[in-house]
């Protein structure tokens, strides 16, 4: 322990003199693996993490800092098989330093081989995100990873590349995992911030290639519901109103920005500050003349508080994503949620009363908990299909139960021999599109994947794009109907909003499930299937 504690930063992160060229730090978010439902959004936004910690990096004295993102290379970006050429940027602009985005874990497999390509060429590679729990340490530092930074990263970042210059060995530098002598050491937990003003404000400008129309933006970290499926955790920590409301005029008023997602795991929480933001942000539109479109994550009850309600839509906040989870009631409960399908389909017709477009998520194939009443596929998918009906959800995502690593559902279900190896089935197949645990045993793997298909498959159809022509012609006629243009507009748009959105959404589901016809896939599952009845026996 006396040589780790005394182990200085390797030389490749150390400042040897004034004279030295400004060094680069180089923020790579990975593409996914393969088409899915996220794709579409992908081309349009980016993630705020990686934003935010490059741009903690290049305001520190020496260093230049930029962001690739792969699934956003609208603008000429160089391209290779699978996301950026990073052969061809490194040597146009060769980076010292290169950091890795896990916030998701299918992109892992993808952030793998960067690591190694970057490691090869001599670069300190560090990562950090949700992905990396404890129990997957040791895999991501045998792929090219130098550090792993832990939780938040703005701050650790800065002491983790400061290291060298100080001569500050590295287990003194809290919040981070490395290996020394092939055991991974992780070092003392970094407190969270709790003064989020000492940040500067994300500059969007670090992203290279991208075109970012929908700006991601956040004010509160944390989240206190402790779903059993979410990695996610924390009392709610929040920056005041003042400071999301600067992020977003300073975005509006520098590039054009018009679109925000609040990336809050819960907007709504701190309610007293939630009300103040959306009062000046609704003032700041009115003064700047200025038409904002904000999409926020809430919970479902906050539909009781219409104070709250009215506020969101006059401050410019039209769209409402609802963790909606399952219609089933044993499902409900084996997530740790605590509310009954009819209430929830109340809710979310009261969230509708208010003008927003609502955006249920749901969770298909739940694992029941031990001696519940085991549902067959098909009365899963009945009672999916009578709930987003009868709840009148605008759009909808439907997707598989996913083990992450770090949650409770993942400990559950290797205690019980359920997951199915990695090595067999890799990182990248965990995005919710596939299933990656044995299911209930009323249902196999392939139905537990038909189900989720079925579901969509009826929400978006083809025939849409016959209704988008349809309310089109009919628009004059509904206006002139209601005598009120403004009236008109509203019962007619979100009509034909929704049949543009379902008709698109058909697109994506070709795309998505046509993916699975190569037979890839299913042979992997089947060899899966066999690896893990052999390590129960």
């Amino acid at each position: 322990m006396e040589k780790i504690a005394n182990r200085e930063a390797p030389a490749d992160i150390k400042n040897p003199g004034a004279l030295r060229r400004r060094r680069r730090f180089r923020m790579v978010v990975p593409s996914f693996a393969a088409f899915n439902i996220y794709s579409g959004i992908a081309n349009a936004t980016t993630a705020l993490g990686p934003v935010s910690i490059a741009t903690v990096v290049n305001k520190m004295p020496g260093w230049d800092a930029e962001v690739i993102d792969e699934n956003n290379m609208r603008l000429y970006g160089p391209r290779a098989s699978c996301g950026a050429d990073h052969a061809f940027i490194q040597n146009i602009r060769p980076a010292d330093v290169v950091g890795l985005y896990g916030g998701l874990t299918s992109t892992v497999t993808r952030l793998y081989e960067v690591a190694r390509f970057y490691k090869d060429q001599g670069c300190t590679v560090i990562a950090g995100g949700q992905h990396f729990a404890t129990e997957n340490l040791a895999e991501a530092l045998n792929q090219g990873i130098d550090y792993i930074v832990l939780e938040e990263g703005e701050l650790t970042i800065q002491e983790l590349l400061n290291a060298g210059e100080n001569k500050q060995p590295l287990v003194q530098i809290k919040g981070i995992a490395f290996k020394e002598h092939g055991q991974v050491v992780i070092t003392q937990a970094r407190e969270p911030i709790m003064d989020f003003d000492i940040l500067p404000r994300p500059d969007f400008s670090l992203v290279r290639y991208a075109k970012i129309k929908l700006y991601p933006v956040g004010r509160i970290r944390g989240c206190g519901m402790d779903c059993e499926f979410c990695t996610v955790r924390g009392k709610p920590r929040s920056a005041t109103p003042e400071r999301l409301l600067d992020d977003i005029s300073y975005l509006a008023e520098t590039r054009d920005a018009r679109h925000f997602f609040v990336v809050d795991d819960l907007f709504g929480q701190h309610r007293d500050e939630t009300l103040r933001f959306c009062n000046m942000l609704r003032d700041y539109q009115t003064r700047t003349n200025r038409r904002l479109d904000l999409a926020v994550q809430i919970r479902l009850d906050k539909a009781g508080d219409s104070q709250l309600l009215l506020a969101m839509r006059q401050a410019g906040i039209n769209i409402v994503a609802i963790g909606f989870e399952s219609p089933i009631e044993e499902e409900l409960k084996a997530m740790n949620k605590k509310v009954r399908p009819q209430d929830m389909i109340t809710m979310a017709r009261t969230y509708r009363k208010f003008g927003f477009l609502v955006h249920g998520m749901f969770i298909f194939g739940y694992p029941l908990q031990e001696g519940a009443v085991a549902m067959p596929m098909k009365e899963r998918v009945k009672r999916f299909k009578r709930f987003i009906r009868e709840a009148r959800i605008d759009t909808v995502q439907v997707l598989l139960p996913v083990p992450l690593p770090g949650t409770e559902l993942r400990r559950r279900l290797e205690e019980q021999h359920r997951i199915y190896p990695v090595k067999e089935l890799g990182w990248e197949y965990y995005d919710g599109n596939f299933p990656t645990f044995e299911p209930d045993a009323d249902m196999s793997p392939e139905e537990l994947q038909a189900g989720i298909r079925m579901i969509m498959g009826k929400f978006y159809q083809f025939k849409y794009m016959f209704m988008v022509l349809v309310q089109i012609f009919t628009f004059p006629a509904l206006v002139f109907f209601l005598y009120n243009i403004k009236l008109g507009w509203r019962a007619w748009y979100r009509t034909w909003r929704n049949s543009l959105v379902r008709f698109g959404g058909w697109f994506i589901l070709r795309g998505w499930t046509s993916q699975y016809k190569t037979g890839v896939f299913s042979q992997k599952l089947s060899r899966a299937c066999a690896a893990l009845k052999k390590s129960a026996k």
